[in-house]
């Protein structure tokens, strides 16, 4: 599999994500801190990931990812949603707007991806409806409008 992902690496990369062995996105993709980024399956070593990559987002000072692009699959796994969730009394203004305007963008992501199941879809779009929710929230509790 990893010789036809480097033949034709744009298209399957995400498509076969989960199952290679480098993230596509984040920081520190050689190591696996994001891998669990793209892993969407209910399997052990998948929450593991999962569960690594959040710490990893949770932990970030410098929170780069927050503006980094994120495929179909971040959205579907959850991370990068409770990430933005878990962060929002840090964030800056910029970042608050950056994260809603993510969460508010992932429904149509997440529907458009032909890899993901129904389920994975729509857990993925109420998760972000949440997540846009309470960022708007923190929002008007601490930004100024301009």
């Amino acid at each position: 599999m990893i010789l036809y992902r480097r033949r034709n690496l744009p298209v399957l990369l995400l498509l076969f994500a989960p199952v290679a062995p480098v993230g596509c996105t984040g920081p520190n993709v050689t190591t696996g801190a994001s891998s669990g980024l793209t892993c969407v399956d209910d399997s052990s070593d998948c929450v593991a990931k999962r569960q690594r990559t959040l710490r990893y987002l949770v932990d970030d000072s410098d929170r780069a990812w927050v503006k980094a692009h994120a495929p179909p699959e971040a959205y579907a796994s959850g991370v990068r949603l409770f990430a933005l969730k878990s962060k929002k009394k840090e964030l800056t203004c910029d970042e608050l707007a950056h994260g809603r305007n993510e969460a508010d963008r992932a429904p149509a992501v997440l529907r458009s991806a032909g890899n993901l199941t129904p389920a994975q879809v729509s857990r993925g779009i109420m998760l972000a409806s949440e997540v846009s929710r309470e960022l708007a929230a923190e929002m008007k509790r601490r930004c100024q409008r301009g």
